[in-house]
């Protein structure tokens, strides 16, 4: 007895659609929000309220009770977010991306517990995309793509449950379903959600690439810079480098051309500062902008260089930048920068060499320069003789008021040299092997910074190494700048790219040699490093799809553009060229062998034409040869019919019907072999047919052997009735 399916009541149906809905509406508003927090631009208030909400609304979910407040009780809480919402701006976020995110929050809050009708839950939904939309803002992670996919796997899910309910709402006539409706619609939502999201990213990708690019830059240019562009900027506190280096954020990643292992270990000059007050560095010097060729290169020329000595071979190399977005307007370059490339309008230099963007409505995102790395032997500085200019003596020697036992140090470390180079070198020397490296960082910064940390702290990070050395040498008359910046990074064997975190911030001294301008020193001390652990090799290659993810999406524009094109037209264009070959060269070898065979058939035509009949003998043998088959093994069928007693009727009744056809009776397709007796005019021919279908019955349906052997003896009966 077969059990009876159960059916659904419509109002069963409908509630497990809405039970769907509302699980998937609350993954859509989860995801948007963590998609939102995983940028770390969120504040921990902000993060921790909103998380308890969802919190709140998932176990409301889990129970399938609902919390509805009133109208009016939404209404004044919205009425008092307006009056927060200028205070947030003004006050408190000073910023429209980050009140206008706590906006969408609040909203979001007020709603979960506030639906009543259709249009509430596609608020919800628009919230939710709001937040993803806010998170593009804050951020240009990698990470941001791999979160805007699992909502874009929930967005289509809810979206189509969505349909579906307003399609079930307004049908006129039910359908009658079974008991595993329920089941069938999940699995059917789990298998359709990732199909669309594939279509849609495949989608989405190819529209990406291949639509022209009328824009560029960073989304996250609006972010907040943080520590790092402060740390860069024109003014800068003694040991704000080293609240720096104790971040381990990405800054850059440095692609030098020709590099595959990593061989150099450069320092990538940021600012450069020469007036120090006891506590603080400063740049005073002004900006110019750097003339611009109609090729888009800027060719940068400071005004404090001089022209190296026509001995002093160059060592140039080409790199490229791609920069994070810190919030910095400065472009770190290595070396004697002869050429810059990138997508600005507008850049400047001040006199010491330092190149700022300019281009406010564009943040800086990738640039190639060209570069000279020469710097003169200690043979050819001790060499160097000169006088110092007055411009740089006015600029680079100032002095705070020091503590008296600077200078005295100064004098007594370089007592027994007589050369600049002799006495920065001899300062120096003295920085590194006197004095410990470190990161720890004293609470409140002493009233003599420099004086504490050469006579009482004896050791610190590098900027208070630098800032010593350039004082002394600038005590013993000898002009001297630090320069802010970085210095090496880990070398990524997977993109041969130098990744340059924020620990890699580090300050060093140029020294002005007469004859041969400035020269770097670096009087800091190694550090510990750091440890690399388990997951380094982890690390470099989620740095790598990092690399790819911010050169070629987050900084994809025309240039980008026109380089894919080209690209793709090269490759193109070489394997068409392959191919042109390949059949070239086939052709030529067909030609010669056709020549060769003309030949042969010249001198023996007879053989060749055995050789032609037989080949298209074995080729008609082989073109038939299904036949052929075919009809042995009918042939042989039809001459022991007790074997196959079936095949071997239908072989023999197919003969029967060709040779009644021949004496003028046809048998139609639609005729039964009863019928087609009838149909028969001549008596005797009849008969016989009549006799041949009986033992044809018995063997085609009875599998009679007996009757099977009869058929060839009747056969040949019906061939001898006389007309």
């Amino acid at each position: 007895m077969h059990q009876q399916a159960k059916v659904l009541t419509p109002a069963s149906t409908s509630r497990v659609l809405e039970r769907y809905f509302e699980v998937a509406l609350y993954l859509l508003l989860v995801a948007g929000f963590a998609t939102l927090a995983s940028t770390g631009k969120l504040d921990f208030p902000s993060v921790l309220l909103v998380g308890l909400v969802l919190m709140f609304r998932g176990y409301l979910v889990g129970k399938g009770r609902q919390v509805v407040i009133s109208d009016r009780t939404a209404s004044l809480l919205t009425l008092l977010y307006v009056l927060f919402y200028a205070a947030d701006f003004f006050l408190l976020a000073r910023s429209f991306v980050t009140a206008t995110v706590h906006l969408v929050l609040f909203a979001l809050v007020v709603k979960l517990f506030s639906v009543r009708r259709e249009r509430d839950h596609l608020y919800l939904a628009v919230l939710s995309f709001l937040m993803v939309l806010a998170a593009a803002v804050l951020t240009v992670d990698s990470m941001f793509f791999a979160a805007f996919s699992v909502f874009l796997l929930v967005a289509v899910t809810t979206f189509i449950l969505m349909e579906m309910r307003r399609s079930s709402a307004s049908a006129a006539v039910r359908a009658r379903e079974s008991a595993g409706t329920a089941r069938s619609l999940g699995w059917w939502l789990f298998a359709a959600g990732p199909a669309f999201l594939v279509l849609i990213l495949l989608g989405g990708t190819a529209i990406f690439f291949c639509v022209p690019r009328v824009s560029t830059g960073y989304l996250g240019a609006y972010a907040p810079g943080g520590q790092l562009a402060t740390g860069f900027s024109d003014s800068v506190r003694l040991g704000q480098i080293g609240e720096i280096q104790q971040s381990d954020s990405m800054v850059m990643h440095v692609q030098i051309e020709g590099d595959s292992t990593g061989a150099y270990d450069l320092k990538w000059r940021g600012v450069t500062l020469s007036l120090f007050d006891g506590r603080n560095w400063s740049n005073p010097l002004p900006e110019v902008v750097v003339p611009r060729t109609r090729a888009g290169q800027f060719s940068p020329h400071p005004l404090d260089e001089k022209p190296r000595p026509g001995s002093l071979l160059p060592r140039t190399i080409r790199y490229h930048v791609l920069m994070e977005p810190i919030g910095t307007s400065v472009f770190f370059v290595a070396g004697r920068t002869f050429s810059l490339i990138g997508p600005y309008r507008q850049i400047a230099q001040d006199a010491a060499g330092a190149l700022y963007n300019v281009d406010r409505d564009r943040a800086i995102t990738t640039y190639e320069a060209i570069a000279d790395l020469a710097q003169p032997s200690a043979a050819l500085l001790r060499s160097a003789s000169g006088s110092v200019p007055a411009s740089l003596a006015l600029r680079y020697l100032q002095l705070p008021r020091l503590d008296q036992r600077i200078p005295e140090l100064a004098l007594q470390v370089t007592a027994s040299a007589s050369t600049t180079y002799d006495k920065a070198a001899a300062i120096q020397q003295y920085l590194m092997t006197r004095y410990g490296y470190t990161l720890d960082l004293p609470r409140t910064l002493p009233r003599d910074p420099l004086a504490n940390f050469l006579f009482v702290r004896k050791q610190g990070h590098c900027e208070y190494f630098a800032s010593a050395m350039a004082i002394m040498l600038r005590t013993l008359g000898i002009p001297a700048r630090i320069v802010n910046g970085f210095r090496g990074g880990e070398f990524n064997d997977l993109t041969g790219s130098y990744l340059v975190r924020a620990r890699d911030a580090h300050s060093w001294v140029e020294t002005y040699v007469p004859g041969y301008g400035w020269t770097t020193f670096d009087p800091t001390p190694a550090g510990l490093g750091y440890a690399r652990g388990h997951w380094s090799r982890l690390q470099l290659y989620l740095d790598a799809a990092s690399e790819f993810w911010r050169e070629w999406v987050v900084n994809y524009d025309s240039i980008h553009q026109r380089t894919l094109e080209d690209s793709a037209g090269a490759h193109s264009r070489a394997l068409w060229e392959r191919q042109r070959s390949w059949l070239r060269a086939q052709y030529a070898f067909l030609l010669a062998r056709a020549r060769v065979a003309q030949r042969s058939f010249l001198r023996a035509p007879s053989r060749w034409g055995f050789g032609f009949g037989g080949a298209v003998g074995i080729f008609i043998l082989l073109a038939n040869a299904r036949r052929l088959r075919r009809g042995w093994r009918n042939r042989r069928t039809a001459s022991r019919p007790a074997q196959a007693p079936q095949m071997a009727a239908s072989i023999w009744y197919t003969r029967m019907t060709r040779a009644t056809a021949r004496r003028g009776w046809r048998k139609l397709p639609a005729q039964t072999p009863q019928e087609f007796v009838a149909t028969i005019g001549e008596d005797a021919l009849r008969q016989s047919v009549e006799r041949f279908t009986t033992h044809y019955e018995r063997a085609r349906f009875a599998q009679s052997s007996e009757d099977a052997q009869r058929l060839p003896e009747l056969f040949q009966e019906i061939t001898s009735v006389r007309r």
